[in-house]
C-alpha cells in the first residue's frame, strides 16, 4: 500500500481521514507544476527584475562623465581641472552641466572618487536592505508584503534623488534607494518560484534573470532618447515611475506564496492558493486533500490551523543548526567571489572606448545565451556540477587573460577571455539564485538568501577597487576568485529532484533519511 493510500484509511471516530500531502507533492500529483497559472505568475512577479536593472544601472548613465569642448573665444583653452564642475580655461560640458551628476556636481579631477563612492553607498544599502527585508519576507510581511514595500519605496527615493541639491544629498538618496532595490529580486525569484512544482523549478529560476538583462537593455534605450533632450534627474524620474506603477497595476493580481502561508500556519490559505494553481490549470484539487510542513509525521493526524505559533525562523536559526551553518558559510563566501568576478568583467566591457549605449546593451545580450544555456543543463547535470563548471570556466579564461600582453592584436585576445569569463561567471551569478533557495527551508530561505545577498553586495562594492589595479592585475584576481569559488563548491551537496523543504526540522530529518 502506498503512502498516500494509507493516509486515506479510516480515521479515529470513524471518520475518513483526509490526505495529507506537501506542496510540492500538491504541486506534482493534483494542481500542476508548471502551468497557465504559474506561467501568468510567474511573468507578473518575474518584471519586477526590470525595475532593480533600473535602479541599479542607471548610474552607467547618469554618473557618466560627458565630453568637453573648447569655447573660449581665441581657441585656446587652460587646464581642464582650473575651474571646478564647468570646466575650467574655457572648456564647457557638451549637453551642459545638467546631462550629469558628474558635469554638475564638478565630480572631476581631485573629485573623481566621489563617482566611485556613489557606486560604493549605494550597493552598501543594497547590503543593509537585502538582510532587513529578507527577514521580513520569512517572518509577517511575507514575500508579497515585502515585493510590495521595497518597489513602493524605490519608485519614492528614485522620484526624490533627482531633486538632490548637491552630491551629499545625491548619495544619501542613492543610499536609500540601494536599500531597498537590493532586496526586489531576492523577493521576486523566491514569491516566483515557490508555487513552481520540483521538476520545473530550476528551468523556471533561471528564467528570472531575462528580465534584469532586458531591464540593462531597455534602460539603454530609455537613456539614448533621453541623451539630446533631458537631464539626469529626469531620468531618474523616468526610471522610477515604473516601480509605482507596478505596485498599484501589476501586484493587486499576484498571489502570495503558498508554501509562507504554510510556515505560518494559515494552512487553510495555502490550500486556497494551490485550489487556484489547479483551476488555473485547467485540473482540480480533491475534496479529502489537506496540505503538511514536512516535520510533521504520518502519525500527526491534527490539520495545521491559524496560530500564532509558526513555523518561520530568523538567521540565528540557520546557525544553530550545523548542516545549515556550513552551508550558509560556504555559500557567502561563493557568492562574494562570484560577484566580485560578474561586476568586475562587467564594468571592463563598459569602460571600453566605445559608445557606451551600444556597450551596455551588448553586454546585457551577452548573458543572455549563459541564462539558456544553464537552463538547459541545469535538470540534466544538476546544480553543483552546473556551478563548478560555469566558476572554473570563468576563473581559467580570466587566469589567461592576465597572462596575456594588452599591446597590439594581443589585446582581443585578451578581450575575448574577458568575454567568456563574463559569459562564464554570469551563468554561476545567477544560478547561485536557485540552488542558495534549494539548499534552505522555506522557514528561513529569504533570511539566508538576504545574508547571501549581503555577500554579493560587498562583492559590488570590492569590483571596482579591483578593476583599477591596472591592465594584467584585475584578470589575475579574477581568475583566481573563480577557482577558489568553482573548488568549494565541490564541498555543498546536491539539490536536484531534492524535496524543498518547509522547516528546520524537515530539513534535518531529510538530511539524516539519506545518510541511512
Amino acid at each position: 500500500m502506498s503512502t498516500t493510500e494509507a493516509l486515506l484509511a479510516g480515521g479515529g471516530g470513524g471518520e475518513k481521514r483526509r490526505r495529507r500531502v506537501s506542496i510540492d507533492e500538491a504541486l506534482a500529483w493534483h494542481a500542476g507544476e508548471f502551468g497557465r497559472w504559474q506561467l501568468r505568475h510567474f511573468v507578473l512577479v518575474s518584471s519586477a527584475w526590470l525595475l532593480e536593472a533600473l535602479h541599479t544601472m542607471v548610474i552607467i548613465f547618469a554618473d557618466r562623465e560627458p565630453a568637453m569642448v573648447c569655447a573660449a573665444p581665441d581657441g585656446r583653452c587652460g587646464d581642464r581641472c582650473g575651474g571646478g564642475g564647468g570646466g575650467g580655461g574655457g572648456w564647457e560640458w557638451v549637453g551642459g552641466p545638467a546631462s550629469s551628476t558628474v558635469a554638475e556636481f564638478g565630480l572631476v579631477c581631485g573629485e573623481r572618487y566621489k563617482v566611485g563612492l556613489v557606486q560604493a553607498i549605494f550597493f552598501a544599502g543594497c547590503m543593509i536592505g537585502a538582510g532587513v527585508f529578507g527577514h521580513l519576507s520569512d517572518s509577517f510581511l511575507g514575500r508579497k508584503g515585502s515585493l510590495q514595500v521595497v518597489c513602493l519605496l524605490n519608485g519614492v527615493f528614485g522620484i526624490l534623488t533627482a531633486l538632490s541639491p548637491n552630491y551629499w544629498a545625491y548619495a544619501a538618496l542613492r543610499l536609500l534607494t540601494g536599500f531597498s532595490a537590493g532586496s526586489v529580486g531576492l523577493c521576486s525569484f523566491v514569491l516566483a518560484t515557490e508555487p513552481v512544482g520540483p521538476s520545473r523549478r530550476g528551468a523556471a529560476g533561471m528564467s528570472t534573470f531575462y528580465f534584469f538583462s532586458a531591464g540593462i537593455a531597455a534602460l539603454a534605450g530609455v537613456a539614448a532618447a533621453l541623451s539630446h533632450s533631458s537631464s539626469w534627474r529626469a531620468l531618474y524620474v523616468v526610471t522610477s515611475l515604473p516601480s509605482l506603477a507596478f505596485v498599484a497595476t501589476v501586484l493587486p493580481f499576484v498571489s502570495e506564496s503558498p508554501r509562507w502561508f504554510l510556515v505560518r500556519r494559515r494552512a487553510d490559505d495555502a490550500l486556497r492558493v494551490v485550489r487556484d494553481i489547479a483551476a488555473g490549470n485547467g485540473r482540480c484539487v480533491p475534496d479529502d486533500f489537506t496540505l503538511k510542513l514536512d516535520d510533521e509525521g504520518e502519525e500527526d493526524h491534527k490539520d495545521v490551523v491559524d496560530s500564532s505559533a509558526t513555523a518561520t525562523g530568523s538567521i540565528v536559526d540557520v546557525f544553530r543548526s550545523r548542516t545549515t551553518r556550513f552551508r550558509l558559510v560556504l555559500s557567502v563566501v561563493i557568492n562574494l567571489l562570484a560577484s566580485v568576478v560578474y561586476y568586475g568583467l562587467s564594468l571592463n566591457v563598459v569602460n571600453l572606448k566605445t559608445n557606451l549605449y551600444v556597450s551596455v546593451v551588448v553586454n546585457s545580450l551577452a548573458e543572455m545565451p549563459a541564462y539558456l544555456l544553464t537552463a538547459l543543463l541545469l535538470d540534466r547535470f544538476g546544480r553543483k556540477p552546473l556551478a563548478i563548471g560555469t566558476m572554473l570556466l570563468s576563473g581559467v579564461f580570466c587566469s589567461a587573460g592576465s597572462l596575456i600582453p594588452g599591446a597590439g592584436p594581443m589585446r582581443v585576445a585578451r578581450l575575448a577571455c574577458g568575454v567568456v569569463g563574463i559569459f562564464g561567471m554570469a551563468a554561476t551569478y545567477n544560478l547561485l539564485f536557485i540552488y542558495t533557495a534549494e539548499l534552505f527551508p522555506t522557514a528561513v530561505r529569504n533570511a539566508a538568501l538576504g545574508c547571501t545577498s549581503q555577500a554579493s553586495q560587498m562583492g559590488a562594492i570590492l569590483a571596482p577597487l579591483v578593476v583599477v589595479l591596472g591592465e594584467r592585475v584585475p584578470f589575475a584576481l579574477f581568475g583566481v576568485s573563480g577557482l577558489i569559488g568553482g573548488f568549494l563548491v565541490f564541498c555543498l551537496p546536491e539539490t536536484k529532484n531534492k524535496p524543498m523543504y518547509d522547516t528546520m526540522a524537515g530539513l534535518e530529518e531529510g538530511e539524516k533519511s539519506l545518510l541511512k
